[in-house]
């Protein structure tokens, strides 16, 4: 009797499998569905403080664009952050505690490897269909005073990996739900003072070095000069930025997510 081979193990681990699954599992909710969820606050947040504040604001000192279409990429960056955190921490915690899907996984030839970088891609992908349609929808408000919004989708997904990345990591440190407090009073402060409602100069200079140091201000650094068509040399370092702390995250997922899932 012939014996048995082992089942090849998939290339990359088998991360694509693992992104074809969460398609299927959400195959029932339309693109634009699924956009709605995820934009609907940060929408609120652009009609009553982008375009209601607005109008008594004006154009914003030193960038010349209405307060509207300033905030607007502010608010794309947060709702594109949201959305790959929401995939990568309450979800993968659901996912890894009381459904032991990972666990499952496991038992197929896919790999830790591949369980990571799938979780991350699948982030990535319902953050892209978050900038979709977060983008119509401030095209229909005419905030989209140039054509180089087009490539803030490519920026929406390098914003998505580093943050999707990081949540990845950061959740094999969740011990239960009231852990998730810990992590919004992080996101609260950093939504609100990382330039999304106003440029970094009305902070004095050490105020500013350290919003200069928040993830989320190279995310809305970036989206927001491509939006607006403001494209320079200084986004390389915020490009850089989100590439370096995606790549750590990435490392760091895959290590922890190996020591509980196989030991």
């Amino acid at each position: 009797m012939p014996a048995l081979e082992a089942p090849a193990v998939p290339r990359g681990g088998g991360a694509h499998l693992l992104l074809l699954r969460n398609l299927w599992v959400h195959k029932g909710h339309s693109p634009w569905t699924m956009a709605l969820y995820s934009i609907f606050e940060p929408v609120l947040y652009l009609l009553a403080i982008g375009v209601g504040v607005g109008r008594m604001i004006g154009d914003v000192a030193g960038v010349d664009v209405g307060y509207a279409s300033f905030v607007a990429p502010g608010l794309l960056a947060t709702a594109v952050m949201n959305s790959a955190l929401h995939e990568t921490m309450e979800a993968a915690f659901t996912k890894s505690k009381y459904d032991r899907f990972y666990q499952s996984v496991l038992a197929t030839p896919v790999t830790v490897t591949g369980v990571v970088v799938g979780e991350v891609a699948w982030a990535m992908t319902r953050a892209l269909i978050t900038a979709v349609g977060f983008l119509v929808v401030i095209a229909v408000f005419g905030l989209v005073p140039s054509a180089w919004a087009v490539a803030s989708l490519p920026g929406a997904l390098l914003v998505a990996f580093a943050f999707g990345a990081t949540g990845l990591a950061t959740t094999t440190f969740i011990r239960g739900w009231h852990d998730f407090q810990y992590v919004q009073l992080v996101l609260l402060p950093m939504f609100l003072f990382a330039t999304t409602f106003y440029p970094v100069t009305v902070y004095p200079r050490p105020v500013q070095i350290f919003v200069e140091l928040l993830p989320l201000y190279h995310g809305i650094r970036l989206l927001r000069g491509l939006t607006l068509g403001h494209v320079e040399s200084g986004m390389i370092v915020s490009v850089a930025y989100l590439t370096v702390m995606g790549v750590l995250g990435l490392v760091v997922a895959r290590r922890r997510w190996a020591r509980i899932l196989l030991h």
